[in-house]
């Protein structure tokens, strides 16, 4: 059996993977990015390795990409050779053949679940149990998804958030709106460009937008080329301007998750205004957003224990007893 590796949830988040091992916990949290390299195109490294390898310090001349979005692989190739070579770094063995749990788009098609379960069984996984991802969040965050009331999950990850609205173990109403976490870091760019005439690259920006969470009342260095003298220089903004710019995105998502109540059950809507919603993903950790939302909805609004880690732990929830899933599918 140990060839066959144990079971695992492995949580494809467009920013980052995480891996659940079954009685270990989350045993793997790295980048979702492959590196290629621009002469030849063949892939040198993944996750941490590839970003570290990115500024070319070590003379690689690389190019990174990043082959997930929205849960999704958007480059098969890519997505199931950087699954199967942290599934391998999991395992220590060349041929780990797991068991997968994985998260599906709470509003998928049937080519999309197709693509996912491909893309585990072309990594080298025995078998693939597949969890809506709002329910897997749900688990994670400690929200009770199997009772009648109504529970609002949002989940702001790289590249989109998505909204949902839970109760029996079913998914009542979902939606999803382009810009998440990326969104913020591209109003950090704009912002820079606007004001100081510097084109700061994205990597420089995320960094920004993440310093900026650690230090709420500090100053940001951000570095970039002017874009009338191409010269590289750095300017120091308050940390409360860069959260600043997140402030479109914010309403977006507002507007997102009024939409979703909408689509609510009258007595679903009333459970919603008095228990509020619950953030998760990398997202959630943006200084003054709960503030945001909770003015926006005027509801209560909390963020998770671990909101990067929420999907994650939900899905081992699963891993850990398997008829879990089954009994969330009956309802």
């Amino acid at each position: 059996m140990s060839l066959l590796g144990r079971d695992l949830a492995i949580d494809l988040g467009a920013a980052g993977t995480r891996i659940y091992a079954k009685g270990r916990g989350i045993v793997l949290d790295e980048p979702s990015v492959v590196l290629r390299d621009r002469q030849t195109g063949r892939v040198v490294r993944f996750g941490a390795e590839a970003l570290d390898g990115a500024d070319g310090a070590d003379g690689t001349d690389g190019e990174t990409y990043w082959p997930i979005s929205d849960g999704l692989p958007q480059d098969g190739e890519l997505a199931r050779r950087m699954i199967r070579h942290f599934l391998r770094k999991v395992h220590r063995h060349p041929f780990p053949r797991p068991r997968l749990v994985m998260a599906v788009p709470d509003e998928f098609t049937p080519i999309e679940r197709v693509a996912l379960r491909d893309a585990g069984f072309e990594a080298e996984a025995r078998g693939i149990l597949l969890v809506k991802h709002a329910i897997a969040a749900a688990l994670g965050a400690g929200l009770p998804v199997r009772d009648g009331t109504g529970h609002m999950v949002v989940d702001i990850g790289r590249d989109a958030t998505r909204v949902a609205v839970l109760s029996c173990g079913a998914v009542v109403a979902a939606g999803t709106v382009r810009g998440g976490g990326n969104a913020v870091t591209r109003a950090v760019a704009r912002l820079v460009e606007d004001e100081h005439g510097l084109l700061a690259d994205e990597r420089e920006a995320e960094s920004a937008k993440l310093r900026a969470t650690r230090e709420p009342t500090g100053n940001v260095l951000i570095r970039g080329r002017d874009s009338g003298t191409g010269e590289e220089r750095a300017v120091a903004l308050p940390a409360a301007r860069v959260r600043e710019a997140a402030v479109q995105p914010v309403e977006h998502i507002v507007r997102a998750a009024e939409h979703t109540m909408e689509r609510c059950p009258p007595e679903l809507t009333a459970d919603l205004g008095e228990r509020g919603m619950v953030l998760v993903g990398g997202g959630a950790l943006l200084p003054g957003l709960r503030r945001r939302l909770q003015e926006g909805l005027s509801m209560p609004v909390r963020r998770a224990e671990r909101p990067s880690d929420s999907v994650a732990l939900g899905l081992g929830r699963c891993v850990e007893d398997l008829g879990l899933i089954a009994k969330l599918r009956r309802r």
